[in-house]
């Protein structure tokens, strides 16, 4: 008789522990109708476009109470094109390309493995009015998106090694007086190459209005998959292909005014190849926030200027956007932005897009 006894006390003490795990269904749906051409473009593109504010994605994320103060995380997440349905964030991307990884959390911070955000675009995310826009973001463009056809770029993303890092070892610190810390680690996992791998510190400060973000990372091995170019495989007119390894140093900056919202960053790049050729870097970018009716209007530049002797030359680059994010829910919001972009020796090019985003 003792054992039905003590089984509805066990029954009772499995039903806490299944209640303390949670899954999640988690995503973001963006579509714009916009006029696009960069600079140098050969000519404009009409478009009815994807992930004009954010690149859509759809995904699972949960967690698990170990006790204790413990907690076990996963994320999956993969990106995908509206205007077409086609998976990735273009032809070939891997299909959980945002996230892929499991993480333990607790008093002594969060230790995190498997394909997430690179440290560099993370960082960047919150210094800029624009978020984690792609298409309309000055500094994000500067930084991840090449311009020109396929081949013969005529600008490559500014940080190597793409917006995510597969294979990816990271470690956060725990929140203290407002500061938290991060390593990250990608080991490259070919053969014979031990030392063709990502590594990258950060530190994130925050104390009400204020916070500052300072990143420094060395690139050797390419994203999503390895052994392709680091920033990208045209070799011509420049042969960004041979770069093999990029050192970049990310400082950010922002303030909170209640009536507006500066931001600003700013960064250096050094690019090494396997012979003797180099290239040096500097990005610097200033935005603004500023609330307006149930949205607000955003404001923001960036800079950027290339020399070296695999350039043969120098290169500058400068992009202008403005626009307004209306707030229709906690979840859907409608943006309109007009773009300017201007590279050396190109004719500058003028982008205009609206769209809208929802969250679920």
């Amino acid at each position: 008789m003792r054992i039905p006894a003590l089984f509805p006390l066990l029954m009772a003490a499995c039903i806490p522990a299944l209640a303390q795990s949670q899954v999640s269904v988690t995503g973001g749906l963006d579509t714009y109708l916009g006029s696009l051409k960069a600079s140098g473009d050969a000519a404009r593109r009409n478009v009815v476009g994807s992930g004009g504010m954010t690149t859509s994605f759809f995904g699972f994320r949960g967690e698990e109470d170990l006790g204790g103060g413990l907690r076990a995380e996963f994320r999956v997440a993969g990106m995908f094109q509206m205007d077409t349905g086609m998976s990735g964030r273009f032809a070939g991307d891997n299909l959980f390309s945002r996230d892929a990884n499991v993480a333990l959390s607790g008093r002594y911070g969060r230790l995190q493995l498997g394909r997430a955000a690179s440290p560099a675009f993370l960082a960047m995310i919150p210094f800029n009015p624009f978020g984690n826009s792609l298409v309309f973001s000055p500094l994000l463009q500067h930084s991840f998106i090449p311009t020109g056809p396929l081949g013969a770029r005529n600008w490559a993303a500014g940080i190597a090694g793409d917006s995510g890092w597969s294979n990816h070892i990271a470690y956060t610190s725990p929140t203290w007086k407002g500061l938290r810390t991060s390593l990250h680690f990608q080991p490259g996992e070919r053969e014979g190459k031990a030392g063709a791998n990502n590594a990258a510190v950060t530190a994130l400060y925050q104390n009400g209005p204020l916070a500052l973000t300072m990143v420094a990372q060395h690139v050797r091995e390419s994203n999503p998959n390895q052994g392709n170019p680091i920033m990208e495989p045209s070799r011509a007119p420049i042969n960004f292909a041979a770069v093999t390894a990029q050192r970049a140093a990310i400082a950010g900056a922002s303030y909170d005014f209640g009536k507006a919202k500066l931001t600003g960053t700013f960064q250096r790049t050094r690019e090494e190849t396997a012979g003797p050729l180099g290239m040096r870097g500097r990005t610097a970018s200033l935005g603004l926030s500023i609330p307006a009716g149930l949205g607000a209007v955003l404001l923001a530049a960036a800079e950027s200027h290339r020399s070296g002797s695999l350039l043969n030359g120098r290169l500058a680059r400068r992009t202008v956007s403005a626009g307004y994010d209306h707030r229709m829910s906690k979840r859907t919001d409608l943006y309109a932005i007009a773009m300017s972009d201007s590279l050396s020796g190109q004719a500058r090019g003028n982008s205009l897009g609206m769209g809208i985003r929802h969250f679920y």
